[in-house]
């Protein structure tokens, strides 16, 4: 049964959904706690067809503190938190399996994630596949930035911006 919370974090209220001990999808904030509680019941499903809120178990508890720690800039690469990639894509799993290796405070670019997973030249499928990210923070999506290290893209609400900051928190400086 998928069951999910909000939670706070210095760039806003984001929301988590898991089955049992094993996250399902973590969602960066919406402009309202209220649309980010919508889509997680909508994008994830429960026994009655949507997710039910519910206070997360002591290891998806673990999580969202270790979450919240790195958003506020304390290093954790977050990489044995359980989550459920079995249903994406192989590419999409691929790209996902080698941006989540990317420690915190370091950056990869598009081309450089497209290399790592075989497919050089593929920067913009790589750019697709992390635009469609159901981990953002526990996979870092954020630290992979366009060439020559400018900040490139970001469909998360709020965009580049979130992106900037959640950066920030870690110590690194996109070029303009």
């Amino acid at each position: 049964m998928t069951e999910f919370a909000l939670f706070d974090t210095p760039i806003g209220q984001c929301g988590i959904a898991w089955d049992g001990d094993v996250i399902e999808g973590t969602m960066l904030p919406e402009q309202r706690a209220v649309d980010t509680r919508r889509r997680l019941q909508d994008e994830f499903e429960g026994p009655a067809g949507k997710a039910v809120e519910a206070t997360p178990p002591p290891a998806i508890r673990d999580a969202i503190d270790r979450m919240v720690a790195s958003l506020r800039g304390e290093a954790d690469d977050l990489v044995d938190v359980p989550l459920d990639l079995d249903a994406l894509p192989p590419f999409r799993r691929k790209v996902l399996e080698v941006v989540r290796t990317i420690p915190a405070g370091e950056t990869l670019s598009y081309g450089d994630v497209a290399a790592a997973v075989g497919s050089p030249g593929a920067a913009r499928a790589v750019g697709q596949a992390l635009g469609r990210n159901p981990f953002p923070i526990v996979i870092p999506c954020h630290r992979v930035l366009a060439a020559g290290g400018r900040i490139g893209g970001f469909t998360a609400e709020g965009g580049v911006s979130v992106k900037a900051k959640m950066l920030a928190a870690e110590g690194v400086r996109p070029r303009a």
